[in-house]
């Protein structure tokens, strides 16, 4: 189905609709992904990705991946392989190759002659704090620089002389020439180029000058002839620098920028600037720490790019920004998960429980459906034995009033199996409960007990037929809705102390002896697993909890 003939998505697509229905735009619509390889990709990158690739597939255009890359010491080919890899985890191609602002390094330092001879750039001297005092502030207007009425030819040596190291750093910068006295700090005549003596992941030692972000981005546009650049709302201040920049120069195309609301989501950081002291201080595993939320934390974590792409679309696209709840995001993550992953029980603390009326050489193969609301998905084969594990937090001696579960004297049905009557309580010499002895039903396999109602259902797994695993149950990060809201404290005061709980020695049924490590498992009631391969060893799989089975954190709320 073309653009035309369905209603627009969000109010950029209505834009572009408009320009091509009036004339204003003719030809292929081409955007751009530009990160800057400075860090791992998070869900607001994924906002961008599927925006900008989304815009582009819905008017059969291109989307560009280009890396923004005029900050080579904070920034690693580690970063660019992440990226890229993200990229295409998200279920997104981008037209030719990679590029790199880095690429036009050549042509942009060009167009900066080019401004220094049409006397709209300059060298300064000023040291920084020098120029912050110069720049006035939002009430008071900013003061020329003793340099900006320098003559066009001592800038063009100047600069040159930059470009040829006869400098140190920060001691000179190019400067635009624009206004001192806008009320856009933004135009208060800008730095276009620094001196920084650091090899680049791209060019190496070939430079020692590098173009700033704002004066690099609207010249890498023009050069790849996007046409749409889509940027988050902190750049709409930015757009007359922008604008400003393709109006003084010859570019070969005329981008046009719009702003979107970024993605702010609660009980999450998304500045790449605290992720990466996450990870530096230890707070975390490194930037795929399954409660990280890049992309690759996420993936490692069980999200799927269904999921990821379901989000994005239920938040939309405007300029009115807000805060997302990351319940959202967690209800995305149930609906795919419920649909696509395969049922399976895991005791996460294991109990042992003795069926004193079946008999000791006997064992019995249960079927039990693989998906309850998928006949499709088949069925799994489920051993029955006389010793059995369930979880200990399915047990207790004095139950509360509506307890669903086991307790002494009690009956409940085993999931799939029969329906068991706890009839004795084992302790060791310290007075830890280490067994229970239970009566089975024989009678009560797919049919309900004669004369007596179970307590409700709990889930179990043979003690000898299933498989030693390692859990770890993710939680959220941090257990502040806004944890860099506070400006007495650190985001780290607001660290969720339960983010992360690892369970060694829980039990899986033996379905999963040997789990795949591209589908998510539902552990029936207790939530949405993932095997984490790269910690699992042979023999001993380690499933990561993507999300419970319900919002405990809307609950815990109410």
């Amino acid at each position: 189905m073309s653009a035309d003939s369905k209603k627009a998505h969000n109010f950029i697509e209505s834009l572009i609709k408009d320009e091509i229905s009036s004339g204003k735009h003719a030809g292929k619509v081409v955007t751009r992904f530009p990160p800057e390889p400075n860090g791992y990709l998070h869900i607001g990158h994924a906002k961008s990705i599927c925006l900008n690739f989304g815009i582009a597939e819905t008017f059969q255009g291109e989307c560009n991946l280009r890396f923004d890359d005029t900050n080579p010491e904070k920034e690693s080919q580690e970063y660019i392989d992440a990226i890229r890899e993200d990229v295409q985890w998200l279920g997104y191609e981008w037209a030719g190759d990679i590029r790199f602002a880095s690429d036009y390094f050549d042509a942009i330092y060009d167009f900066a002659e080019e401004l220094i001879e049409k006397g709209k750039a300059y060298v300064c001297s000023l040291n920084a704090e020098q120029m912050a005092e110069y720049r006035g502030s939002l009430t008071e207007p900013g003061r020329n620089s003793p340099d900006r009425d320098r003559p066009i030819e001592d800038n063009l040596q100047l600069f040159r002389d930059m470009r040829a190291g006869k400098y140190a750093n920060g001691e000179l910068v190019l400067r635009a020439k624009i206004d001192m006295a806008s009320p856009n700090i933004n135009l208060r005549d800008p730095i276009l180029y620094r001196i920084r003596y650091a090899d680049h992941h791209q060019t190496g030692d070939k430079w020692c000058i590098y173009p700033m972000y704002d004066f690099t981005h609207p010249i890498s546009d023009a050069m790849e002839g996007i046409t749409h650049s889509l940027c988050t709302l902190e750049f709409e201040d930015h757009r007359p620098l922008y604008d400003w920049v393709l109006d003084n120069i010859t570019p070969p195309a005329r981008p046009r920028q719009t702003e979107f609301a970024r993605l702010n989501l609660n009980y999450t950081i998304t500045s790449k600037r605290k992720l990466k002291r996450l990870v530096d201080e230890g707070v975390v595993e490194g930037w795929n720490d399954p409660r990280m939320p890049t992309v690759s934390g996420m993936r490692r974590r069980g999200y799927t790019p269904e999921s990821i792409r379901a989000f994005c679309d239920m938040i939309g696209v405007n300029k009115a920004g807000g805060t997302v709840d990351v319940g959202m995001l967690e209800f995305a993550i149930r609906e795919d998960l419920n649909a696509r992953a395969p049922r399976a029980m895991c005791v996460m603390r294991p109990l042992k429980v003795t069926l004193t009326n079946y008999p000791e050489d006997q064992a019995e193969t249960l079927t039990l459906p693989v998906h309850p609301q998928n006949e499709a998905m088949g069925t799994r084969e489920v051993p029955w034995t006389r010793t059995l594990y369930i979880d200990r937090e399915d047990f207790v001696e004095e139950p509360p009033r509506k307890w669903k579960r086991l307790a002494p004297d009690q009956a409940v049905r085993l999931r799939g199996g029969y329906v068991m009557t706890c009839r004795e309580v084992v302790r060791d010499s310290e007075g830890n409960i280490v067994e229970l002895k239970c009566e089975y039903d024989p009678n009560t396999l797919g049919v309900n007990p004669e004369g007596y109602k179970p307590n409700g259902v709990i889930h179990w797994v043979s003690a000898s037929d299933s498989v030693e695993v390692d859990i770890n149950l993710y939680d959220r990060l941090f257990n502040h809705e806004s944890p860099d809201s506070d400006k007495e404290g650190d985001f780290l005061d607001h660290l969720n102390p339960d983010s992360l709980v690892r369970l060694t020695g829980a039990r899986v049924e033996k379905s999963l002896a040997q789990p795949r490590n591209d589908l998510p498992y539902q552990f029936e009631r207790e939530g949405y697993f993932f095997l984490d391969a790269g910690a699992s060893e042979p023999g001993r799989p380690v499933f990561n909890r993507t999300v419970t089975l319900r919002d405990s954190w809307a609950k815990a709320k109410n």
